[in-house]
């Protein structure tokens, strides 16, 4: 999928689908419903653990994003949502 931020409905609601981390026992993280993108975003870079991000996916309706789509639109001045401070891991990836 070609990303342009600038045509990203923020506000459609989404499902984040991590990855499956090999060896992890510790607080399985599986799929998760959220009323925006926006949410779901904020969720998959600020807290899911790096393992289960590098594999997951965003879907909205029929259009799937990758982690490092999902970074892009997490970085763009569209992002409606306030970031966490760079001090608790935000910037990660």
């Amino acid at each position: 999928m070609t990303l342009s931020p600038t045509h990203f409905d923020y506000s459609a609601a989404a499902e984040i689908y991590p990855s499956r981390a090999r060896n992890s026992r510790r607080n399985p993280v599986g799929y998760r419903r959220f009323e925006s993108a926006a949410e779901a975003l904020r969720f998959a870079i600020e807290q899911l653990p790096i393992e289960s991000l590098s594999g997951a996916y965003l879907e909205i309706g029929e259009d799937r994003y990758d982690a490092r789509e999902m970074r892009a639109l997490y970085d763009s001045a569209d992002y409606p949502l306030q970031r966490s401070s760079p001090v608790s891991g935000a910037k990660r990836g």
